[in-house]
This record gives structure tokens, C-alpha cells and sequence, in this order.
């Protein structure tokens, strides 16, 4: 089973105790990008991203400040980097090392910087969503520029588990840069949603912290089985069978 996650804006890059770690398989086009980026002004960034003038001056300085090797000195695992919605569900804080083993095997986290990093591969601080129309050489946004590769390293991850299940736990604007006809497995779209006047619809905040907790649930159990899925129950939800599909399961509360 392969969970597919999106990054988070909020970044916290204080030192961890954590110091295992491995490093982004893609980080020589992670540089490509990181070079077209550096020649761009904080109000080009601003523009750009359409981002107040602190963000995109702080994320010009960021861009200036990438340097190789990654080490845990200048650059922190992405499961313990990103904060947000989705990673305050996802908890990782609490998990032991046979809990961050697990993850590295079974969790993705889509990035229009990386590609797509495991849990404890190390990134340095960044800004750049993956639906930014940012020109490169292979076209004129990250969807050109990423192309196949990241739906390409994710079946491969899907061979090395010798398992076809991967759930869907990502953005409409991440999942974009997979190909999903492309992926070697059985793609599951997971969503959550809240019950009001009788009628159930998904509420953005609760749901990507619903996601996280997925996660969390998943990687806390060593869930291998789809069918475990069922028993999510975290924060009052569970399986709704009446809304659910073969490849559509939905969680409501």
C-alpha cells in the first residue's frame, strides 16, 4: 500500500533529535529548478506565486540559501519539516523508529520542489506549489517539467513492496503531476465528510486533517489490507459503505 500525501506551506525547520535519513532521488532537477528560480526578484516571486511581499523576499532568500550536500545540519526530513493541516493529523512526532520505518516504505509526499520525497529524505526550506506556471526547459509549469518521473518512481516503489494498492490522499493540484493511467496499481480515492442537515459534504479543514490522520491510522497499525481501512475511527468517523465504491472509499462523521 503506497499513501500519496500533498506538502504543507508551513514549514518548521527547528533541530530534531531525528538524525537518520536518506536524501531526494530527485534532487539534480530539484537544482534545475532551484537555478531558474534564483534569477528571479522577490517582486517576480510575488507575482509569480501570488504571494505577500514578506513571502516571496523570504523565499527569495530561501532559493539563494539551497546549497549540496543535504545533511541534517542544513536540511531536516520532510515528515518532520512540513506542518499543517494535513501533518497535524499525520502526527509524526509520535511515531517510533519502527513507525517512521514503516512510513518510508508505505508514505509519498508530492512536491512541486522534489518531485516526490519518502518521510525522512532531507529538504531545506522552500515555497513553490506544484500548479505554479513557473517556465522551464521542458515547458511552461511543473507538470511539463516533472512529466513522467514522478508517476515513474511511484510504480517503482510499488514493485520494491510488491504490492498494487495506492491510496489517494493528496490535492486535486498535487495528484495532477501523477499520471494515473500510468500507474502500475489499483488507485483508491480517499475523502472524508461532514454530516449537516442530513446532507454529508467535504469540509476543506477537516478534511485534510482527516487525510493525515489516515495516514497516521495506516502507519500506526502496519496496515497492509485495503479492507482494514474500514476500521479508520479516529475523531468520531467511519466507514460509510452506502457512499463507497470499489475504488472510492468514504468516511463520514
Amino acid at each position: 500500500m503506497l499513501m500519496l500525501i500533498s506538502p504543507a506551506k508551513t514549514l518548521d525547520f527547528s533541530p530534531s533529535d531525528y538524525k537518520e535519513h536518506t536524501l531526494p532521488v530527485f534532487l539534480k532537477e530539484s537544482k534545475q529548478l532551484i537555478n531558474i528560480l534564483k534569477k528571479k526578484s522577490a517582486a517576480e516571486i510575488q507575482t509569480l506565486m501570488k504571494v505577500s511581499d514578506k513571502i516571496a523576499s523570504l523565499n527569495v532568500e530561501r532559493y539563494h540559501d539551497f546549497k549540496t550536500p543535504f545533511s541534517p545540519e542544513n536540511a531536516k526530513q520532510a515528515v518532520l519539516a512540513f506542518q499543517g493541516d494535513v501533518y497535524r493529523g499525520l502526527n509524526a512526532v509520535d511515531f517510533n523508529k519502527k513507525d517512521l520505518a514503516f512510513s518510508q516504505k508505505h508514505l509519498r509526499i508530492l512536491s512541486g520542489l522534489y518531485g516526490v520525497l519518502k518521510p525522512i529524505e532531507l529538504m531545506q526550506a522552500y515555497r513553490l506549489e506544484m500548479g505554479t506556471s513557473l517556465e522551464n526547459k521542458a515547458g511552461k509549469n511543473l507538470y511539463q517539467f516533472w512529466g513522467d518521473k514522478i508517476t515513474e518512481q511511484l510504480n517503482e516503489d510499488l514493485a520494491a513492496q510488491k504490492d498494487d494498492i495506492i491510496l489517494n490522499l493528496a490535492s486535486k493540484e498535487y495528484f495532477k503531476s501523477v499520471n494515473s493511467k500510468q500507474l502500475n496499481g489499483r488507485l483508491i480515492e480517499v475523502n472524508f465528510k461532514e454530516e449537516k442537515d442530513g446532507k454529508f459534504k467535504i469540509v476543506a479543514f477537516f478534511a485534510k486533517k482527516a487525510r493525515g490522520m489516515m495516514c497516521h491510522y495506516v502507519i500506526k497499525n502496519k496496515i497492509k489490507k485495503l479492507n482494514d481501512l474500514k476500521g479508520f475511527d479516529y475523531e468520531n468517523y467511519c466507514y460509510n459503505e452506502a457512499l463507497s465504491t470499489a475504488d472510492s472509499y468514504i468516511f463520514t462523521r
